[in-house]
Formats: C-alpha cells, structure tokens, sequence
C-alpha cells in the first residue's frame, strides 16, 4: 500500500490517537504499519504493542497483514499482540478476578450453557417480538441477576460480564492499570464505534497509562442493539484529547470500481444515474424456484469470473439478511432447483444447536462406565433444545425440552414399578436409536468413529436425533490435522476408548473461540449480513427474501434486508448494515432482490 499524507500524519503523530474512514480506507494497515515503527523505536525489552478486535475473522486478517507486510521486520512483528477484546478482557479475570469477589477457579458459560442455564427464566416469557416493555425490562432484570449469580457463586461466567468484571478490576487497582501500561504502553482499538458501555470503561482506565489509538468509522456502527453508542467516538475525544486524521476520502479496498462510492451514497440516500463500475443489481421473479435459480446462476458466474482471472484462494461471500436465510441458501446450494450441479461451499451459521449436538455426538462415542450413560444423554438432549435456539428460544424447543424430561421421569417410575416402557411414549424411537449407538465398534479414528454415530442417528427412527445429526454436518473441527483431533485420538491411545469425548469438545469450543489461528475464508461462503463486518472478499452477492403475494395484496415480506421492506422501517442499523455488506466486496457486488418489491433502500430517498 502507498502510503498517503493523510497516512503519513499518522506515523508520525505523537500521543493519543483517533482515527476515522471508511470502508477500505486503509485504517487497519496503517496502524499495522504504526504499530511496527512503535515496536521499534518506543518500546523498552519485554514491552509490546496490543491490538485489540472484535471478531475473530478481523484478528486472523489482522495477523495475516502483519505476517506478509514485507516491510516488517521479525523482530517487530513479535512484539505486537492481536487478541479479541473478549481474550484480553478474559485474561485480566483469570489473574486477578478473585480481587472483585470472584472465585479463584473460573469458567467460561459459553453462549450455548448460558441459554440453557436460562431457559427456565426465559420459559415464563413471551417471545422476544411478543414481549411488552415492563415484561422485558423484568426479564432483563432476572437474567442479569441469574448470571451474576453464576459468576459470583458458581465462577461461571458468560461473555458479557467480561468487561464489566474486567472493567471493575481496572477500576478499582492502580497499581494492575499499571501493570497492563507496562507491558502494553501503547495499545490499538480497532472497531471503536461498537464498544458499548462496559467496554468503554475498560477503556477510560486503560487510557490513564497506556497510549491508545482508535481506528472508528461511526457509519460502520450496527450494534446499537447491543450498547454501541453513536457518541462513543465524542467520548473518546473529550477523554483523550487525541490527535485526528480522517481517512473517509480514501479507498485501498476496492480500487478501480465505485463500489465505495455506491457504499456512500447508500448513507445519502441518493444514487447517480451513471452506472457504479462493480456493481451489479439482479431483479429475480419472486417465487422460491426463481429465486434460488437466480442465485445459483449469478453464483456460477462469479465463481467462473474469480476462477478465469486465475486468483488463488479466491473468495466469493453470500450475505443474506437472516439466520432462517443462511439455512435455506446452503441448503439450496447441496441440491440446486432444476437438476443443476451441487455449490461447494462454507456456511457461517450460528452455533448455539451445533455446539449442543456436538456434544450429544461426542458422549455417543464414549462407553458407559458407571450405569448411568443414558440418563446424562437424555440430559444432553433437554439441554440441547433449551439451548439451540441462543437468546431467543422457540417455545417448541422449550416444550420439547420439558416433554423429554417428563418421558424420561416417566419411564424411570415404570422401570422401578418393573413395568415395560409405554409404547407411545417419545422415549422408544430414541432408546432404540440410542442403543444402536452402543453397539457401533468405534476404531480410534476419530473422524470415522464420529461419522459412524452420527450416520446411526442420521438413519435411525427418532427425528429428534436426525435433527442432531443434521446439526452437526456443520461442524468443521474434526478437520484433518486439528488439534480436537489429535486429541481425541490420544484419548483412545491412553485409554483403549474415548474416555473424556465430551470434556475434549467442550474444551475445544472455548479454545475455537479465543483461537486467533483461523484462516480468511476462501471459496464460496455463506452468512448472516452481520457476520461479514470486518471481512473483505473478491466478490460478494447480496441476496434478500421476496413477499408472498394473494390476490394482488402482499400477504407476508420476511427475509429483507429492512424490514416487511417497508420505507418507514429504514433506519440507521439497516442503512449501515446495508452499506457494510456491499464494501466487503473488493472487484464486484452483485445485489439480488425480488422484480415486483425491490430493497426500498436502492431507491432514492432524499
């Protein structure tokens, strides 16, 4: 990258920082750049510079930059730390936690545990979309205090509590403010505009002592939802004084389309009617078969595109509007309308139902050594459907939970009573199943061992277990080489079985979490709108849900990038999301939407 004037202000700045562009402005790299002459000339030994992220995709990229930047020597690249918000925040809880009344042992509730250890709250509620204010602000009130609760008394600790805690240890210790100056003096906030209020505190005390630079593009900010602040950035300003550099004119991404300058005008509300060089818009015929056919084919035309420029570990991402979407476009994409071939592809999906029924498989794989094996998988099984659907269960799953867990008490009065199973009760398709797990002879590979239980779920009689089964095809962590792997097969080595299965995948999803060795996704991906902040790839498609037409009157419009894809519900998270989503793209963007009800964000609206 060239570096610019306004870039070269920023090497040279002295003192805190903020920094502001947009998409593709160059605002990582610089700072990369920064970083590295930091490393150099103002650290003394043992001292490094941290950089800190939001997502785990942006902390790879960021560690890729930093590996290949020819310009930097070895020497410098090891004294920079790029790590999630979230590790750090964590790192600072294990070592000094006990400080603030916490336990001496501590536990990360991952999101899925966190939904299961919530479940009996959120079972007395309505649905998030059902909810009143006063009924919400008291549900609020009891999760909190329920997840306090764990933290306090049980030293388990979901990821939202992270700053909070983390943000009242610095707070309250100056001589650990301190400590962190020492080994971090100068430490990178990247994606600024999204810390909420708890983050921003950490912050506030990290500035006492350490230099901070922020890299913020306030119109990138789409987590209002979850505390961002559009002030945040002021409150940097008045805290710190920093110096400020605005990188909003320039555009390293996309060079050579307008791409960006669409991206802008999307803020404004107004387009030009001159054509914007690599960028694309499809109106497809709003039925599914028409719809998915479209997609298929512009997906095949951008695969053929990336493929013909003969780019390696090309990249072409799918962003939809929804979960529900995410599901259907990979779904489509294995088995294609009108017998066209198969897409191989990546779907970036929530995780909350894979996690849960990867533990489900990987208790499957362990034998029963105490006589109890069953009923702790029946307990995997409640929690699963307590769990699968994240902050926002389905009351089936809810129902479903509470169901197996009356059949289960049931059958276990029946046996004390030495009575036979009820044969309409839920429990006989799954004992069934169940018990065709036990009889599998597992090998010690653990790839081949994993795909034979869940091959006896996938064809055996209980749905329940097929929707398991189904889960986990999206699990990408036994991939050969990895670590869970490796230590799966050296369970089976030590004991002749897999005796810690579960412990082992359990560990390496809180691993997966923090992991920062993730490679930048490659070839066709599928995700959430959301998901792709951060990212950048050769070519992305934009692709919403159409309305369901009766009589001429639009019965139902879900799927869309704004919501019911009515204009009065445009407001800044959809615009930002929406712009967010068409600057990821670096050669093309291509946007589909239904023929009869376009996105009412591609019409002018000033």
């Amino acid at each position: 990258m060239e570096i610019t004037e306004k870039q070269l202000g920023i090497m040279v700045a002295e003192g805190h920082l903020f920094v502001s562009g947009g998409p593709g402005s160059g605002k990582t790299t610089i700072s990369i750049l920064k970083a590295a002459k930091c490393a150099e000339c103002e650290l003394l030994p043992g001292q490094k510079i941290l950089f800190l992220s939001f997502a785990r995709a942006t902390v790879s990229r960021i560690i890729e930059t930093i590996e290949y930047e020819q310009k930097i020597p070895l020497e410098q690249k090891k004294r920079i730390d790029v790590e999630t918000y979230h590790s750090f925040f964590w790192r600072i809880l294990k070592t000094h936690g006990y400080l603030i009344g916490l336990p001496r042992r501590l536990h990360i509730l991952t999101p899925p545990n966190e939904a299961v250890a919530l479940s009996v709250i959120r079972n007395n509620y309505s649905s998030k979309s059902k909810l009143s204010k006063p009924d919400g602000a008291r549900k609020q009130k009891e999760e909190s205090s329920e997840l306090n609760r764990l933290a306090i008394h049980e030293g388990r600790i979901c990821f939202d509590l992270f700053a909070k805690y983390a943000g009242d240890i610095l707070h309250r210790s100056k001589r650990i403010r301190k400590l962190v100056a020492t080994m971090y003096p100068v430490i990178i906030l990247d994606e600024f505009q999204d810390t909420n209020a708890e983050q921003w505190r950490v912050v506030q005390a990290l500035g006492e002592s350490s230099r901070l630079i922020a890299l913020a593009d306030p119109e990138q900010r789409i987590y209002d939802w979850i505390g961002a602040d559009p002030e945040r950035p002021n409150h940097f300003k008045k805290s710190f004084l920093p110096t400020e550099i605005d990188l909003c004119t320039e555009n390293h991404r996309s060079i050579g389309t307008d791409i960006a300058a669409f991206g802008n005008d999307i803020l404004k509300g107004k387009y030009r009617d001159k054509p914007y060089k690599g960028l694309e818009i499809i109106c497809y015929l709003p039925n599914e078969s028409q719809a998915f056919t479209a997609l298929v084919t512009t997906t095949y035309n951008s695969r053929k595109r990336l493929i013909g420029n003969g780019k390696r570990n090309w990249s072409l991402a799918i962003l939809v509007p929804t979960k529900r979407m995410t599901r259907l476009v990979s779904d489509h994409f294995r088995t294609p309308p009108a017998s066209m071939k198969p897409i191989s592809h990546n779907a970036i999906i929530e995780m909350e139902a894979v996690i849960l029924a990867a533990e489900m498989v990987s208790f499957l794989m362990q034998p029963d050594t105490d006589g109890r094996h069953f009923g702790y998988f029946i307990e995997l099984l409640i929690n699963y459907f307590y769990g699968k659907g994240g902050d926002n269960p389905a009351k089936s799953d809810l129902k479903e939970a509470e169901n197996i867990q009356k059949a289960y008490k049931e059958w276990i009065v029946r046996q004390a009573e030495k009575k036979a199973i009820r044969q309409s009760s839920i429990l006989v398709n799954l004992i069934n199943c169940y018990s065709s797990t036990r009889m599998l002879n597992l090998t010690g590979d653990p790839d081949k061992d994993w795909r034979a239980v869940r091959q006896v779920m996938e064809t055996g009689a209980c749905q329940r277990l097929k929707e398991v089964a189904n889960e986990v095809r999206n699990l990408r962590l036994l991939e050969r080489g990895t670590q869970l792997r490796q230590e799966l097969s050296e369970d089976w080595r030590e004991n002749g079985f897999y005796a810690n299965a579960l412990t082992i995948i359990r560990r390496a999803f809180v691993k997966e979490h923090f992991s920062t060795n993730s490679k930048p996704e490659t070839g066709v991906v599928i995700m959430n709108m959301h998901k792709a902040k951060g990212k950048q790839f050769d070519e992305v498609i934009i692709f919403e849900g159409w309305p369901k037409v009766s009589r001429g009157k639009i019965m139902a419009n879900s799927d869309r990038i704004v919501r019911r894809n009515l204009i009065e519900n445009i407001n800044d998270q959809t615009i930002y999301n929406f712009r967010v989503s068409v600057t990821r793209g670096k050669r093309q963007t291509t946007i589909l939407t239904p023929k009869n009800d376009p996105c009412v964000l591609l019409y002018n609206r000033k």
